[in-house]
C-alpha cells in the first residue's frame, strides 16, 4: 500500500537551521551598538525570506510526490509561526588581546632600537602608540617640505631629532619633475622648461628671512642638536643656532657669505665645518677672506674643515692654521684660491690629511720661493682627486710642504705623466702609494720614484693604462715581493695580478716573471 510521506515528519527529520539558536562573532571594535543591531536585522530579514521561499519549494515538491504515488488528498502542512530572534542572545566575542599593550614604552622602544632603521616606517604604521614611539626614535632627518617645520609638526612628530638637514625643503622646485641633476653635495629636480643659466637661482631658494625663522623654531625645539645642513641662511638664523644648539658639533653651510658667518662665532664646540659658496650652475655666493678669517676666529675647536668653492688667498689659510690649532683634517673642494695660499698650509701645525679635489685650474698659480713655503711636520696623508697637474711648479710646491707624508693618493688627475710624478721624491717618507685613474703614468715613471721610497709598505695600481706587466723591472719584481700589501691592476688585460696569488713571491727577478709569463 503506498504511503503518502507527511511533510510535518520531513520538517521533524530536517528541521530549518534558522530555528537553531546561534551565536555571532564580529569584532567589537568595527561596529558600536546601533550599527550592530542594524547588520544583525539586515541579516534575519535575508533569512526569513529565504526560508519561507524554500518551504514552498519544499511543499510544491512534495505535492507533486503525492500525486504520483496516491490518488487520496493529503493534508496540507500546518503553517509554523514567524520565528523571532532575540537580540540579548547574541554573543560578541571580544577583541583579541594586544600582547604589545602589557610592555611598557621603554620596553618597546628598547625592541624597536634592534631593529633596522629601514623597517621604522612600516612599524609606525601598525598603530597610534607606535607611530609615537617611532617618532622618538628617530634622530636623524632630510626635510623636504617646509610646511612640516612651519606648522610645528615636525617638533611633535619628531622630538629627539638631533641631525637635521633642511636644504631641499628650502629650495622652491617641482617634486614631480621627470629631472634630476646630481651634484656631490645634492640632488635637485628640475623643470624641463628651464632657461636660466642657474639649475638653482636665488629666487629658487626660500627668503633668508622665512629660513631663519624656521632655523630659530628648530634651535629652540632641538637644544640637543649636534649636527646641521642648512642654506642661505643670514646672520640672525646662524646666531639663533649658535645661542640656543650648545651642543652642535658639525655643520654643514651652503650659499652664505662672509657676513653670515658672524652668526657662527657663537659655535663654541663645532668640531667639523663644511663651507660651501659658489657650486658651478646651482650657487654664487662669495667666500673669501673675510669669512675665513671670522669663521677661524669664532669656531677655534675646529678638528675638521673643508672648503668648497671658497675664495680667499694666504691671509685666510693663514687664519685657520693660527686660530684653529686642533685642525687635523683641511679639504679644498673647486677651490678659486688666489696665489699664494699654499705657503700658509705650514701655519696648521697638527695637520694630518691634507685633500686637494677637484680643480680644474692650477693647484697654486704663484706658490712663490722654496724658503717661503715651510711644511707640516705632522702631515700623514696627501690626497689629490681629480686635479690638474699639468703646473710642475705648483706641483713641486705641494710635495715641497707636503715632504714628511707617509701616505700619497693620487685619482684621476690630470696631466701626471712621469715627469710631474718624478717630483714626489722629496717625499721620503712614503709608506703607501694609491694610484688610481692615472692614465700619463707609465712603469719608468713608477719605478723611478717608488724605488726611492725605502719605507714603502704598501702599493695599490688601479686603471693606469699605460702601465704595463711586461715592462715590470727584476728590480720591481722584487720590491713587489717584498711588500706587505700589493693591489695590481693598471688594466683589464693586466694579467699580474690573478698570477700573484698563484705565484711564490719568493721568486725574484727575471726567474719570478720567466714563471709568470709562462
Amino acid at each position: 500500500m503506498s504511503h503518502s510521506p507527511n511533510p510535518n515528519d520531513q520538517n521533524d527529520q530536517n528541521p530549518d537551521p534558522s530555528r537553531r539558536s546561534r551565536s555571532l562573532s564580529l569584532p567589537e571594535f568595527f561596529f558600536k551598538e546601533q550599527a550592530l543591531k542594524h547588520v544583525i536585522l539586515k541579516m534575519h530579514h535575508h533569512h526569513h525570506h529565504s526560508n519561507q521561499s524554500n518551504q514552498n519549494n519544499n511543499h510544491n515538491n512534495h505535492s507533486n510526490h503525492n500525486r504520483h504515488i496516491s490518488l487520496s488528498p493529503t493534508p496540507s502542512p500546518p503553517s509554523s509561526p514567524e520565528p523571532t530572534t532575540d537580540l540579548t542572545a547574541l554573543v560578541v566575542d571580544p577583541p583579541a588581546p594586544n600582547p604589545t599593550s602589557l610592555l611598557s614604552d621603554n620596553v618597546l622602544n628598547l625592541i624597536f632600537s634592534k631593529l633596522p632603521v629601514s623597517q621604522y616606517p612600516s612599524n609606525s604604521l601598525v598603530c597610534r602608540r607606535w607611530l609615537y614611539l617611532h617618532g622618538r626614535l628617530v634622530q636623524s632627518l632630510k626635510l623636504f617640505d617646509w610646511s612640516f617645520l612651519d606648522s610645528g609638526r615636525l617638533f611633535h612628530r619628531f622630538p629627539n631629532l638631533s641631525d637635521v638637514d633642511i636644504v631641499h625643503a628650502c629650495i622652491r622646485v617641482p617634486r614631480n619633475a621627470g629631472i634630476i641633476v646630481t651634484r656631490k653635495y645634492f640632488s635637485v629636480h628640475l623643470d624641463s622648461s628651464l632657461s636660466r643659466d642657474r639649475f638653482v637661482g636665488e629666487e629658487d631658494l626660500l627668503p633668508s628671512r622665512v629660513i631663519d625663522s624656521g632655523l630659530k623654531s628648530l634651535a629652540e625645539s632641538y637644544p640637543n642638536l649636534r649636527r646641521l645642513v642648512v642654506i642661505g641662511a643670514s646672520v640672525d638664523g646662524l646666531s639663533s643656532v649658535a645661542k640656543e644648539c650648545q651642543l652642535l658639533q658639525e655643520l654643514d653651510v651652503i650659499a652664505c657669505g662672509d657676513l653670515s658667518l658672524k652668526g657662527i662665532s657663537g659655535c663654541m664646540n663645532l668640531q667639523i665645518m663644511k663651507l660651501i659658496g659658489f657650486v658651478d650652475g646651482f650657487f654664487g655666493s662669495v667666500v673669501s677672506d673675510i669669512g675665513l678669517t671670522i669663521l677661524a676666529q669664532g669656531c677655534r675647536r675646529l678638528v675638521r674643515l673643508e672648503l668648497c668653492g671658497c675664495e680667499g688667498s694666504y691671509d685666510g689659510i693663514k687664519a685657520i692654521g693660527q686660530c684653529c690649532q686642533m685642525l687635523e683634517e683641511l679639504t679644498l673642494s673647486d677651490h678659486k684660491m688666489d696665489g699664494g695660499w699654499l705657503a700658509a698650509v705650514s701655519f696648521c701645525g697638527n695637520l694630518k690629511i691634507l685633500k686637494v679635489q677637484s680643480c680644474k685650474g692650477s693647484i697654486d698659480s704663484r706658490p712663490g720661493p722654496d724658503e717661503h713655503l715651510g711644511s707640516c711636520p705632522a702631515l700623514e696623508a696627501l690626497h689629490l682627486q681629480r686635479c690638474q697637474m699639468r703646473d710642475k711648479q705648483a706641483v713641486r710646491a705641494l710635495f715641497l710642504v707636503c715632504r714628511g707624508v707617509r701616505e700619497i693618493v693620487l685619482q684621476d688627475c690630470y696631466g701626471l705623466d712621469d715627469e710631474v710624478f718624478g717630483l714626489a721624491t722629496v717625499c721620503r717618507r712614503v709608506r703607501q702609494l694609491s694610484l688610481e685613474g692615472c692614465s700619463l703614468l707609465t712603469v719608468e715613471g713608477l719605478e723611478s720614484v717608488i724605488l726611492s721610497w725605502k719605507d714603502l709598505q704598501r702599493l695599490r695600481v688601479v686603471s693606469c693604462n699605460k702601465i704595463m706587466d711586461s715592462a715590470v723591472t727584476p728590480a720591481l719584481a722584487t720590491l713587489f715581493s717584498v711588500l706587505k700589501e700589493l693591489k695590481w691592476s693598471p688594466d683589464s688585460r693586466s694579467l699580474l695580478s690573478s698570477s700573484l696569488a698563484e705565484t711564490d713571491l719568493r721568486k725574484k727577478g727575471g726567474r719570478f716573471f720567466k714563471s709568470y709569463k709562462g
